[in-house]
């Protein structure tokens, strides 16, 4: 349960801070005294939205923590605080920060965590009810997650939204493929014409290149040849003058000195001789090559008719001749794929039936357990609209089967909560309600019914407008009756259920110069008899007030506080299978 709230720096609000005991807890105070900005703070700490407006005027950042108590049911609490690895102990503190740059910091026991973490955990600590949530009562999405709460049907929901997800990606993945059939035999055609006329070039990767460089030595060859020729022979050829005979005559010029002595000298016949085994195979080299230019004299024939071949096919593709070969690997793959396709298809159209028949499956268990939880509700809604001054009153949950063919994420159910206000009229949708007093009444009711199953923390902000005198009282107990099981926190303008409150505190706005503060006063004894006077009253505080809110004290004191329980669970429902 929440133990402790500290504010400061939050709208007008510079410093408060607030302890809160078991059980109900009621905030009271004038119009405009500031008691939903409480509220307002709370939920976002609990991870609401937030920025830089939220600042006090004048400070740098607002910031707001509470401790919490965990308590004996906290399992799914503590689980969430192993996972982030987060030190753990019977309280939990809560820190949420917010800067002039609109940006925010968290904290969990003093561990800096994500928002979305300190969201998880305070989804598990605190439930909020704001003063317009009867609006929400009448949207079909509400209704929806209304029933499959009390049911505790969240997890199987989640099944059935997966579920559906991986239908919708298969039936996705099938339309392209299908779309891809169509014009699947005239690209089949064209993609085998073009890989047989690829098949037939035979081109390898570095063919066009080396016939380039190979026409180039051709086309040139008699200018070649009269190079290398008189190369050939100016270094070995030529019997008198070639470089390799001169070489020689230095050589045996050289060879007779072999004895002298002369160190220096002896050094060069090695150098020489090196230089005559270089030209050698030079000569020798340079004689291949013009073995290779004569070998075939049609040679430059052949090369022209196979460039003209790869140049012309690749100007059909638009490409460059060099990038022939990888066009021919992926027409291939494309090729292979397209035979493929068929294979495929039939899969996937298997896989798109295994899929929706999963999906139906689960949807049908979903609707199943979502008509017995239906009733239950529907029982105990109906059971409290008697209490809260609709005497008659019928609260009836409706499940129809939704009018689309195409399969819904939310399942096969369209729900509607009717109701009847009064004896012998049908149940009608709770939109139609005429009255915004009874629309808040039924509200109550239900968020009283489901809330038993909610955080330990539940939070009403004037949920209880629209309704006064005798009902008003049924509604405080109602609130005192959820305190005694958990910890619920009422910012109320009704004295009936500010009477009923197991602690009361009073917000005061108070104006000093050019600022404006909110103070918050614990009341007991006297002073908790005048404000409730204050309520019951109207400009002047009379005796008779003072006397008629202390009648509610003691009568609301008067009645022992029920032994807590949890609240009544729809019928056990088997998991579904996988």
């Amino acid at each position: 349960m929440l133990r402790q709230l500290q504010i400061r720096d939050f709208a007008i609000i510079e410093s408060v801070e607030l302890d809160f005991a078991p059980g109900m807890t009621v905030l009271t105070g004038e119009t405009g005294a500031g008691k939903s900005m409480l509220v307002d703070a709370l939920e976002i700490l609990a991870g609401g939205r937030a920025g830089a407006d939220i600042i006090r005027a004048g400070a740098e950042r607002a910031d707001i923590s509470a401790i919490v108590q965990i308590g004996e049911q906290g399992g799914a609490l503590r689980r969430l605080l192993e996972e982030h690895s987060i030190s753990e102990d019977v309280e939990l503190t809560i820190r949420r920060v917010i800067g002039t740059d609109g940006r925010s910091r968290a904290w969990l026991n003093g561990q800096t965590v994500p928002l979305q973490v300190l969201r998880d955990a305070c989804e598990l600590l605190i439930d909020i009810h704001g003063q317009h949530e009867f609006q929400s009562l009448v949207r079909p999405t509400t209704q929806r997650q209304l029933v499959d709460s009390f049911g505790r049907l969240e997890s199987l929901a989640s099944q059935v939204r997966s579920a559906h997800a991986g239908w919708l990606t298969l039936m996705s993945q099938t339309l392209k493929v299908e779309a891809a059939a169509s014009d699947r035999h005239a690209r089949l055609d064209l993609l085998r014409h073009q890989v047989q006329e690829l098949d037939a070039l035979a081109l390898i990767a570095g063919e066009f290149t080396a016939l380039n460089e190979e026409r180039t030595r051709v086309l040139n060859r008699a200018v070649l040849t009269g190079a290398v020729q008189s190369a050939v022979a100016a270094l070995y050829e030529s019997e008198e003058g070639s470089a390799h005979s001169l070489l020689a005559r230095a050589i045996s010029a050289l060879r007779p000195i072999g004895d002298s002595g002369d160190a220096e000298l002896q050094a060069v016949p090695p150098l020489l001789e090196e230089a005559a085994i270089r030209i050698k195979e030079g000569a020798q080299s340079l004689a291949r090559y013009l073995d290779s230019i004569d070998a075939d004299p049609q040679r430059q024939e052949a090369i022209e008719r196979r460039l003209a071949a790869i140049e012309e096919l690749a100007r059909k593709h638009r490409i460059k001749p060099e990038e022939l070969p990888a066009l021919h690997e992926k027409l291939r793959n494309d090729l292979a794929s397209l035979d493929n396709a068929a294979t495929d298809l039939v899969t996937l159209r298997s896989q798109v039936s295994a899929a929706l028949a999963g999906y139906q499956e689960l949807a049908r268990q979903l609707s199943a357990h979502r008509a017995t939880a239906s009733r239950a509700l529907s029982k105990e809604v109906t059971a409290r609209m008697q209490e809260l001054g609709m005497p008659g009153g019928r609260f009836v949950i409706e499940l129809t089967p939704l009018e689309s063919v195409e399969p819904s994420p939310h399942g096969t159910d369209a729900v509607e909560f009717r109701v009847s206000t009064n004896p012998g009229t049908p149940p009608r949708a709770v939109a139609k309600i005429a009255s915004g007093g009874e629309l808040a009444r039924l509200s109550l009711a239900v968020q009283v019914t489901c809330s038993k199953n909610a955080a330990p923390c539940m939070v009403f902000d004037e949920v209880d407008s629209g309704i006064g005198g005798a009902v008003a009282e049924i509604v405080g107990r109602q609130l005192r009756t959820l305190g005694a099981a958990g910890e619920v926190l009422c910012v109320t303008h009704l004295p009936q259920v500010a009477a009923q409150a197991h602690q009361h505190l009073r917000v005061t706005k108070i104006t000093e110069g050019q600022a404006t503060r909110i103070a918050v006063t614990p009341l007991r004894g006297a002073d908790r008899i005048e404000e409730l006077a204050r309520m019951l009253g109207g400009v002047e505080i009379t005796a008779r007030a003072r006397a008629h809110a202390l009648e509610m004290l003691n009568r609301a004191a008067a009645v022992p506080d029920p032994v807590p329980t949890r609240a009544r669970r729809a019928p056990a429902r088997r998991q579904p299978a996988g």
